[in-house]
């Protein structure tokens, strides 16, 4: 959530910024500068009333110490009349609040000023690609034909349990998931990050922390009985794992990873796409998250996307970074970089982690904070990124390392999964 602070400060930059991210009610911000100074004139008008109770009831006192119970019973009459007074401008007070904080909230973050102009997926900035494409015989097959041939899963049976896009591992399907996620979260715990395992379903005020809500939840999992969300990432349980605290300014910067399903509805999403792991419901996933000094953000973001660029060179994959677009950005984010490895078979990018600083937005509604030299409570930036998500790894792994004799798997695997590749069928 933007700090009305800023806004009132800043209001012309902010809308260059939300221009930039192809906001399209630019004039929200010039009816929120406006609440606010309704809601600020409100308030001084309800504390002055109060004050004038106050005042009132201590004279009342004097006055009854006094004997003069004839003019103190005036003055109660008249405190009973500004009291009826400060209940009605409450209530007007209330609503105010309710109307601003409704308003608000309807407002992305502002885009940093590295941000490309540009509104599709098409519009984003390559910065760089690494790893060798490979070369694979003209009769090579893509994933979910592997995934028959070997029996890796079984997207059948997974439909019948519960519905299309939610997919069965089985065997050495399994066990590849198994060995990619213990191996992420090693890589993860190698570099600082302390593990969490969180709770898979997430309440209101959770979800509103990290901006899930009330962006995207049409695309969330609703528990409507007891008003719980299914997560979409482990950023939002764990992001907020330090919501409403002030954190030790010597303990920045928190650094944190979380495997947990994640659960997506994809509303929408159809076509050749979503083929095989392409797009699921339900999937795994290693993500990391960070909550900084405001100063070192923006370093911190590069060496987490450093971070995820070497676990995919270590897993042998062609990659590329992308700094995304205005109009392709989260509604959360300052600044994101996608990473795509390339499918050999489908001979396309597939997106597979997304590295972001969220700066102020989200720990300005979660309350996360911290007290500066001068003892002044500032809010901390956060950044998170998938380390990494599986199943488009795993569809570039099968099509990318099929051979003859079967599936060959990089060698910072081979210990993870027992085993050098994926042969024959089980």
């Amino acid at each position: 959530m933007l700090q009305i602070s800023y806004i009132r400060l800043h209001a012309d930059t902010v809308k260059e910024r939300l221009a930039v991210k192809n906001f399209k009610d630019i004039s929200l911000v010039d009816e929120l500068l406006q609440l606010d100074e309704n809601l600020r004139q409100q308030k001084t008008a309800t504390e002055t009333l109060q004050a004038s109770i106050n005042a009132a009831s201590k004279e009342i006192g004097m006055l009854m110490g006094k004997g003069d119970k004839d003019t103190a019973e005036q003055k109660k009459q008249e405190v009973a009349s500004l009291k009826n007074e400060l209940s009605e401008k409450n209530a007007a007070l209330v609503a105010l609040e309710e109307n601003f904080n409704n308003k608000i909230l309807l407002l992305p973050n502002l885009p940093h000023t590295s941000v490309p102009l540009g509104k599709t997926p098409e519009d984003n900035e390559v910065v760089r690609e690494g790893g060798a494409k490979p070369n694979l015989p003209a009769n090579a097959q893509p994933h979910w034909e592997l995934i028959k041939k070997y029996d890796l899963i079984d997207f059948e049976t997974g439909a019948r349990l519960t519905g299309s896009g939610f997919p069965l591992y089985k065997g050495k399907g399994a066990k590849l998931q198994r060995a990619l996620i213990q191996y992420f979260l090693d890589y993860n715990t190698q570099a600082g990050y302390t593990e969490y395992l969180p709770p898979l379903m997430v309440n209101e005020a959770t979800a509103y922390g990290t901006g899930q809500l009330p962006d995207k939840e049409g695309q969330m999992y609703h528990i409507t009985a007891d008003g719980f969300y299914m997560i979409p990432t482990a950023e939002v349980p764990v992001t907020n794992v330090y919501s409403n605290e002030i954190v030790k300014e010597t303990s920045l910067p928190i650094k944190m990873t979380a495997y947990t399903p994640c659960f997506r509805r994809e509303a929408g999403s159809f076509g050749a796409d979503v083929r095989g792991l392409n797009r699921v419901h339900q999937f795994d996933k290693v993500e990391i998250i960070q909550l900084v000094h405001p100063a070192k953000s923006y370093d911190v973001l590069e060496e987490m996307v450093q971070h995820v660029e070497k676990l995919l060179q270590l897993l042998e994959l062609p990659y590329r970074i992308l700094r995304l677009c205005g109009g392709d950005m989260s509604f959360a984010s300052a600044l994101t970089y996608d990473f795509e490895v390339f499918s050999a078979a489908q001979q396309k990018w597939l997106e597979v982690s997304s590295v972001s600083n969220f700066e102020t937005f989200q720990t300005n509604r979660m309350k996360v904070r911290y007290k500066d030299e001068s003892g002044k409570t500032q809010l901390v930036h956060s950044l998170n990124g998938s380390s990494l998500a599986l199943p488009r790894i795993v569809a570039a792994l099968l099509e990318n390392n099929q051979t003859e004799d079967g599936i060959h798997l990089p060698k910072v695997l081979h210990n993870y999964f027992g085993a050098t590749g994926i042969e024959g069928i089980i």
